[in-house]
C-alpha cells in the first residue's frame, strides 16, 4: 500500500498509541485522533469526525468508553460510511471478545462498505499497569467479582502488531481475528505471576458483584463507569472466552506474548513497585 496518512483513533490509549508507534516505526505518516489533538476528533462531537478522517487512507478505531454501551453500533456505523465517503476504506476495529453489543458495532461497520478488519481481544494484559486494575496491585489486593473463571489475558503489544499488519498489508481484508494470550489463567493465576515477577505479595480476594459496586462507589467511580464494569464482570466474564484463540498466529505467524513474559518486562520498570 501507498505510505498515506493513516488515522488512529484513541492514539494516545493502550493500544493506540502502539499502533502510532508502530506505524511511525515504518514510516508511516500518522494522525493521532484525540480530544485533545491539533485536529481534534471527538466520539461526542460527530462535527468533528469528517475533518480528522480528511486526507487519510486508512483508520484504526477504538471507540471510548466501550462499545457495549448504548449507541455505540450506530456510531460505529455512521463513522464508517462518513470514512468510504472520504476516501478511507481501509477500517480496522478494536472489538471484544464475546461481547454480543460489539457485534452489532462489527456488523455496521461492514455494512458501510469498507475494506475492514476487525480485532476482538480478549481482557488486556495492560490493565493491570496502565489502567484501573494497576492500583490494586500497588495495594497487593486484587478484590474483583472474577470468582475462578479464566481468561486468557492478551498484550496490548500483540494487538498494536496486529493492527499495524492490518493497516499496511493485504490479506487482511474482511478478517476478523480472535486476539487472546497463549493460555488462560485465572485472577488468582494473575495474582500469583505478578508476585513472582515483583517479589512482593499481590493476593486475589473474591467479591460478589454487589460487594464490588458498593466498593467503586464508595471510592467516587461515576455509576455509569459502575454499570459498566459489571457488565464485563459479571456477563463477559462467565466463561464464554475461557479458551485460547489462534488470531495472533494467523495474522502475524507466530504465537503471541504469554502473560509471564508481560509481568517480568513490567517488574522490570518498577511501575509495580511498592508505595
Amino acid at each position: 500500500m501507498d505510505h498515506t496518512t493513516t488515522l488512529v483513533i484513541g492514539g494516545t490509549g493502550k493500544t493506540g498509541r502502539r499502533v502510532v508507534h508502530g506505524l511511525t516505526r515504518r514510516h508511516h505518516p500518522v494522525r493521532i485522533g484525540s480530544r485533545t489533538a491539533g485536529l481534534p476528533f471527538d466520539w461526542d462531537d460527530p462535527t468533528t469526525w469528517a475533518p480528522a478522517l480528511q486526507g487519510a487512507h486508512a483508520a484504526y478505531i477504538t471507540f471510548q468508553p466501550d462499545l457495549a454501551v448504548p449507541g455505540a453500533a450506530a456510531a460505529i456505523g455512521e463513522l464508517a460510511q462518513l470514512a468510504v465517503d472520504s476516501g478511507v476504506r481501509r477500517l480496522v476495529l478494536l472489538s471484544g471478545r464475546g461481547e454480543p453489543e460489539a457485534e452489532k458495532a462489527e456488523l455496521a461497520l461492514s455494512e458501510s462498505g469498507a475494506d475492514w478488519t476487525v480485532l476482538r481481544a480478549s481482557w488486556f494484559d495492560q490493565n493491570f499497569s496502565e489502567s484501573y486494575l494497576l492500583d490494586p496491585v500497588l495495594d497487593g489486593r486484587l478484590a474483583l467479582p472474577a470468582g475462578t473463571v479464566p481468561e486468557p489475558f492478551v498484550d496490548a503489544d500483540d494487538i498494536a502488531d496486529v493492527a499495524v499488519a492490518a493497516l499496511t498489508e493485504r490479506g487482511h481484508e474482511g478478517r476478523t481475528y480472535e486476539l487472546t494470550g497463549p493460555r488462560a489463567l485465572t485472577f488468582a493465576d494473575v495474582a500469583a505471576e505478578i508476585s513472582a515477577a515483583t517479589g512482593r505479595s499481590v493476593d486475589y480476594l473474591p467479591l460478589t458483584p454487589a460487594e464490588f459496586a458498593a466498593e467503586l462507589t464508595g471510592a467516587g467511580v461515576p455509576a455509569e463507569v459502575v454499570e459498566l464494569l459489571d457488565y464485563l464482570f459479571t456477563t463477559v466474564l462467565d466463561g464464554r472466552n475461557e479458551h485460547p484463540a489462534d488470531g495472533v498466529r494467523q495474522a502475524l505467524g507466530r504465537e503471541p506474548r504469554d502473560f509471564a513474559d508481560f509481568a517480568r518486562r513490567t517488574a522490570a520498570t518498577g511501575v509495580w513497585n511498592a508505595r
